[in-house]
């Protein structure tokens, strides 16, 4: 009997493949205690392929067949719940449970499937499995669900890599990396080039870093790292991580990071000490599979890591690492199995999305728990997060394995707030986008950072004098660079140099202004824009000035909660920079947000079922969305990007080319499209692809972005 085969005629015998699918599932699953599951999941996964219906199919028949309910149907019939989900969905993703009264044969539910009457007969016996014994007792649904798509990952990787291993006649070749204790040398030889301290600030960054290691030998745990602005954590973290990871002979280090510009700072430290070659970074803004690095053996390298994360050190996304743990499909389940046995760094902590923080600390809890993971948040502000861990991981405290790193010297800044107040006790009035414009145009240097598109816009539009720049998402990726690029250099230079930002500024960017203008939003944010002024440490901070302005008119109500819990705090600490005051601040938002910090229901999906279904994979998957969608691309049309735009209008159409054009596009709601559209202004592009070209020219300016305001007394912006 046949699995596959080869175009050169070669063929793969149905045992050898459901043998060699076991024994890598199980290798993958003994990382979490369940290698004989693994085993038994590799077995069954492919049992339907014996029938003869199949068996003609693979020999150029024209039926389809179906070959994995039989295994699921075996692995139910054997109470093997997780399993059965898992075969059932090794091709097409995990099924929703279904209902097993309601659900009608045709779904494509388990519940479903499994009613199926006309499934093909087997053409072998069932192989002999091996005991199985609970790797631990699951508590709720919830952690038998995240059971079971570890499992499932454990299958899929398996699945797909001794199928690679046949069909490519094992010329694929992955891995190749240097193992820890390669890459934790060369951390020890980067961190001896730097030599004895000079200065108080190098003196406490080295004690940071030692402290780091020394930690690094702490066991398996929950651990934090509240390190200030300027205190080298990146460098600090990766030092621990390397150490404890070998310590507890760990596998790999999994950096998730809130937002790629983040994400190419930090990769480019790790790259700078390990190597380009032991970093993979997995995110939106890295194509490994076209990449134009003259480099022949990192692109192919990586490109197949991102498959598994079979790498050492991986640098990703909350986005990818949270909506994985909860996904359905195979391409996205696989490499979920490497998250086990792994230090796991969450970079800026304090970002996890409210909306989702319960299913996100569920995961983490976890992985924790009975996935043999390490745990390090790491950031400046620390959330308040022990309740949900004394919830969800009871056997964990948090721990800080860097207390009293917030030094003197690592004082920047000085907050304050404008304009100011008439007594200490009141907050300060609202001020105009006049009077604001106003403010900037008498600084020599001086961001201003503001909480929609709308409102930077207008303000940039007030003192728009040379020396005066603009940044937001209504300016193109590519624009923005360009942009950005120009601001570093004045600020080098010592030139006049007057910034008027969305937030996308505030967050890990390396600008250095000796002034900040913050309109009022979460206690969180406004730290990050903090984080903007005197970064390097030039000025005493006394002269360094964040000003926390109200602006008149202003209609950012995703930030209406974290400003009232800014407000609440703001008369009880002095000092809003505080451990105490930022520990004060997300204990009473999250008490404020209660129900809304799971607000798809993601947990009850898992703990109640959603209608009759109690194991809704594929529902959830569809949920759970942790930056929900931005718009729609509208390509701005430049001499850059003429040759792909023709390419695309000829039909042509690749991940590389779409990553190009994306480089040059806005993203706009529907609404706005439709205005656009109305008025001949932009047209689509593909029948295939939702994709738009800006028609009208004068639309978007380089140094403001796309400016929809539209004839006819139509005026508005993207918030």
């Amino acid at each position: 009997m046949l699995a596959h085969i080869r175009e050169d005629g070669e063929e793969q015998n149905l045992n050898s493949h459901l043998q060699g699918t076991a024994e890598l599932a199980r290798s993958f699953a003994a990382a979490f205690g369940a290698g004989d599951w693994g085993y038994a999941a590799g077995l069954l996964h492919d049992i339907g392929k014996s029938s003869a219906e199949f068996q003609q199919r693979i020999c150029g028949g024209t039926q389809r067949v179906d070959h994995s309910t039989p295994g699921a149907k075996a692995a139910y019939d054997m109470k093997l719940m997780p399993l059965a989900y898992a075969i059932a969905g090794h091709h097409g993703g995990l099924p929703d449970g279904g209902n097993s009264k309601l659900s009608q044969a045709e779904e494509s539910s388990l519940a479903g499937r499994l009613k199926r009457k006309e499934l093909p007969e087997l053409g072998m016996p069932l192989p002999p499995l091996p005991k199985l014994q609970n790797p631990f007792q699951p508590r709720n649904n919830a952690e038998v669900s995240f059971l079971t798509r570890m499992l499932y990952s454990c299958l899929v990787d398996a699945d797909f890599l001794d199928t690679e291993h046949f069909m490519q006649a094992g010329q694929v070749e992955r891995g190749g990396y240097e193992n820890l204790q390669q890459l934790y040398e060369k951390l020890c030889r980067h961190i001896e080039k730097w030599g004895k301290p000079q200065n108080e600030l190098n003196q406490k960054r080295s004690e940071i870093l030692n402290r780091a290691l020394s930690q690094g030998e702490k066991p398996r745990g929950l651990y934090t790292m509240s390190v200030p602005t300027g205190g080298g954590k990146t460098t600090a973290s990766l030092a621990f991580a390397l150490k404890h990871a070998l310590e507890q002979e760990l596998e790999r280090i999994i950096y998730v990071i809130p937002y790629t510009s983040i994400i190419e700072q930090n990769a480019k430290v790790f790259a700078d000490i390990l190597g380009e070659e032991n970093v993979l970074q997995h995110h939106s803004n890295v194509d490994w599979e076209s990449s134009e690095k003259e480099s022949g053996l990192y692109p192919a390298k990586h490109q197949l890591a991102t498959e598994n994360w079979d790498a050492p050190l991986i640098v990703t996304t909350a986005v990818q690492f949270f909506e994985s743990l909860y996904a359905a499909k195979p391409s996205r389940c696989r490499k979920l199995h490497n998250i086990a046995n792994s230090v796991i760094i969450f970079d800026e902590a304090q970002t996890l999305p409210p909306d989702y923080l319960r299913p996100c600390l569920f995961a983490m809890a976890e992985l924790l728990r009975h996935y043999r993971a390490s745990i390090l948040l790491c950031t400046a502000t620390q959330p308040a997060l022990e309740g949900f861990f004394r919830e969800y991981a009871p056997e964990y405290d948090l721990e800080e394995i860097c207390p009293g790193a917030d030094g003197e010297c690592f004082r920047r800044c000085s907050l304050h707030r404008w304009p100011e107040r008439e007594d200490k006790d009141a907050t300060s009035r609202a001020c105009t986008a006049e009077e604001l414009a106003e403010a900037l145009h008498a600084e020599e240097q001086a961001l201003c950072i503001l909480n929609t598109k709308a409102a930077a816009q207008k303000v940039f539009s007030l003192c728009r004098q040379p020396g005066s720049y603009h940044l937001s998402t209504l300016m193109t990726a590519e624009n923005r660079s360009r942009v950005l690029k120009e601001i570093r250099q004045r600020l080098n230079e010592g030139k006049s140099c007057r910034v008027v930002s969305t937030s996308l500024l505030e967050a890990g960017v390396d600008v250095d202004f000796p002034r900040v203008y913050r309109e009022e939003a979460g206690l969180d944010s406004i730290l990050q824009a903090a984080g903007r002024c005197n970064r390097e440490g030039k000025r005493p901070p006394e002269e360094s000035l964040v000003y926390i302005f109200r602006l008149e008119g202003s209609k950012a109500m995703q930030f209406g909660q974290q400003i009232s819990m800014l407000r609440e705090i703001e008369p009880h600490f002095p000092d809003l920079s505080s451990n105490e005051a930022i520990h004060a601040y997300f204990e009473a938002l999250f008490s404020l947000k209660g129900d809304q910090l799971d607000k798809k229901e993601i947990m009850k999906a898992f703990e109640k079922g959603i209608k009759g279904c109690a194991f809704p994979f594929r529902q959830v998957a569809a949920k759970i969305h942790l930056v929900e969608d931005s718009g729609i691309p509208l390509l701005i049309p430049c001499k850059e990007n003429e040759e792909d735009l023709q390419l695309l209008r000829e039909g042509h159409c690749s991940r590389g080319l779409l990553r190009r054009l994306g480089k040059h596009t806005v993203n706009v709601y529907p609404w706005q499209l439709s205005a656009l559209q109305k008025r001949g202004a932009a047209q689509r592009l593909s029948d295939e692809l939702d994709f738009y070209l800006l028609l009208d020219k004068k639309l978007y300016q380089e140094d403001i972005g796309l400016f929809l305001e539209i004839p006819h007394g139509d005026a508005w912006f993207v918030e």
